[in-house]
């Protein structure tokens, strides 16, 4: 027990530090966020490291640096930061290492990661980098669409014309398994975690099975969600497309989905802050990831220089209360928000 005390004295100037950062990051104080940051990841903090490649990979608070991020992830996943793994190996399918990405993303689809879902099954409908299986294909396209991916529902729409339906029935029975197998593996992985025994990456990972209406946050290492950084959001900016990193675009597309109508610009006064930019041009990267989640449908951008930083928003809202809703929605996806008041 006195060893025990000892070591968490010694971790806490590192955690506090780590957690510091989480803080204002969350107040769109990027830059200081990542200051924050910089000691843990070089003395190895997973959290640390982790939060870094997440900021690397948003351009928020440095230039976006794919690469960077790409390394950040690598040493965070080394050391046992399981959404690390995540990330990396959606990564590595987006730049085309799709075998050596596999195992990753398979252990990312049991843990009900619904990106990595995603990519799986279309890896076993297309018979690409996975066997045909067009029974799992369609349960994992199943999860990955509950959780609220898009790019989900436009495949799953595209698989209702090819797999029979016997095959989709079977589907559902198989997606409750994957689900019920998830929670409980996901139980024992943050129990080991807590223990400070790491799971490898490429072993059994916890599960985190996606919620209905919303793509779950990222699973620090801690295990206790304090210290890191949602994962980038949406997905559908992130792999294959680069979520959330992060979603995924198909292996082959299935076919060709027509284009939906636009959204009817909203003209309210209320406006909602996204971030704040030492780079200009990365409220514009920013925007262009964000524009299409449906908490934006409608708005515009607006960007207002503020000393050394521009501030980015989403304008039009009709009442404090829609602006108060959208950012409510924002965050439970992992993306940090304001509701600005009127322009």
């Amino acid at each position: 027990m006195a060893t025990a005390a000892c070591m968490a004295l010694l971790a806490g100037p590192a955690l506090a530090d780590v957690k510091d950062g989480v803080d204002a990051w969350s107040t769109g104080d990027y830059a200081r966020a990542v200051s924050e940051w910089q000691a843990p990841a070089a003395a190895g903090d997973p959290d640390a490291l982790f939060n870094l490649a997440q900021a690397y990979r948003l351009g928020r608070g440095v230039e976006l640096d794919n690469a960077r991020a790409r390394a950040l992830y690598e040493e965070a996943a080394r050391r046992g930061h399981l959404k690390a793994a995540d990330n990396f190996g959606l990564m590595l399918f987006q730049q085309g290492e799709q075998e050596r990405a596999m195992p990753m993303i398979r252990a990312a689809a049991e843990r009900g990661d619904p990106r990595a879902q995603y990519v799986l099954g279309l890896s076993h409908f297309n018979a690409e980098y996975a066997s045909r299986d067009w029974v799992r294909a369609y349960a994992l396209m199943t999860l990955a669409n509950g959780a609220g991916l898009p790019q989900a529902r436009d495949a799953l729409a595209q698989m209702d014309v090819h797999v029979p339906a016997a095959q989709r029935s079977q589907a559902q029975a198989l997606a409750r398994q994957i689900d019920e197998a998830a929670r409980s593996q996901r139980s024992i992985d943050l129990a080991a975690v807590d223990l400070a025994i790491r799971p490898a990456v490429t072993t059994q990972p916890p599960a985190s099975v996606p919620a209905v209406t919303s793509v779950p946050s990222a699973v620090p290492a801690s295990g206790k969600g304090a210290t890191a950084i949602p994962s980038p959001k949406p997905v559908q900016t992130t792999l294959p497309k680069p979520p959330a990193i992060a979603a995924a675009q198909p292996v082959r597309p299935l076919a060709k989905v027509p284009a939906t109508p636009a959204p009817a610009r909203k003209t309210g006064k209320w406006r909602v802050q996204l971030g704040a930019f030492g780079v200009a041009a990365n409220a514009d990267r920013m925007w262009k990831q964000l524009s299409g989640m449906p908490a934006l449908s409608g708005t515009t951008k607006t960007l207002i220089p503020s000393g050394k930083v521009t501030r980015l928003l989403a304008s039009g809202f009709a009442s404090e209360g829609e602006a108060t809703r959208a950012c409510a929605a924002l965050k439970q996806q992992g993306q940090a928000c304001l509701v600005a008041g009127q322009g």
